[in-house]
């Protein structure tokens, strides 16, 4: 009798299995469903990964610097941004005269970052980076850049889209200069404020005259 009980025993065991590890970490599994799938935590994080960034950052400590080096580095940043659009339409761009127009934003710019270098080699040779996201205009003219969605565009749908863009990018760009011409800064910087309005309110009229033609067609 006592064998036929240990015999009994014996086969409920092995029918029921181990008892769970209390120690062990929960898996995600069939036994544990309010955990995601291993596939769906990977789908997440690379969806998050490939999410636009924004074309400038706060540097650290950036609203302690001297203003003028605020200026250099946040205009420095601001420039690029509208360099690195223009050169997509300088081959994506449908219209001949909007590609011309890219490749001067593209010369015209990239001398003026130039100078801005100089001078900071100049003025604050060994100071931390001062992009200030916050600066006067750097919202405005940074805020609705979207290349990742430029490169999906082609033709004249691409020519509207990089004029939407670029024409509030360089408000932008006017509305730091014009601060930089109210502060007690640098003349060179002020000249260069006022040749950075000068320049880009006369592209920005250019801008709006093709924007207005080519949304009719």
């Amino acid at each position: 009798m006592k064998k036929l009980l240990f015999l009994a025993c014996l086969f409920l065991s092995a029918c029921l299995g181990p008892p769970p590890d209390r120690f062990s970490s929960p898996g995600r599994s069939a036994n544990n469903p309010e955990l995601p799938p291993a596939s769906s935590a990977n789908h997440n994080v690379a969806n998050h990964s490939a999410m636009p960034r924004p074309p400038a950052e706060t540097s650290q400590g950036a609203g302690n610097a001297p203003y003028d080096l605020q200026f250099i580095d946040t205009m420095t940043a601001h420039h690029q941004g509208a360099v690195d659009m223009a050169r997509l339409a300088e081959t994506r761009a449908q219209h001949p005269e909007l590609k011309q127009f890219a490749a001067g934003i593209v010369g015209d710019q990239e001398r003026e970052i130039a100078r801005m270098k100089g001078l900071r080699d100049k003025l604050f040779a060994e100071s931390a980076k001062a992009v200030n996201d916050g600066f006067p205009g750097m919202t405005h003219g940074m805020g609705g850049m979207d290349v990742a969605r430029l490169e999906t565009l082609r033709g004249n749908e691409f020519d509207i889209e990089f004029l939407k863009q670029m024409i509030p990018h360089h408000e932008g760009a006017i509305e730091m200069a014009k601060d930089m011409q109210k502060q007690d800064a640098q003349s060179e910087l002020k000249e260069l404020a006022g040749a950075i309005i000068t320049a880009q309110e006369a592209e920005i009229k250019q801008m709006q005259g093709w924007l207005g033609q080519w949304q009719e067609h």
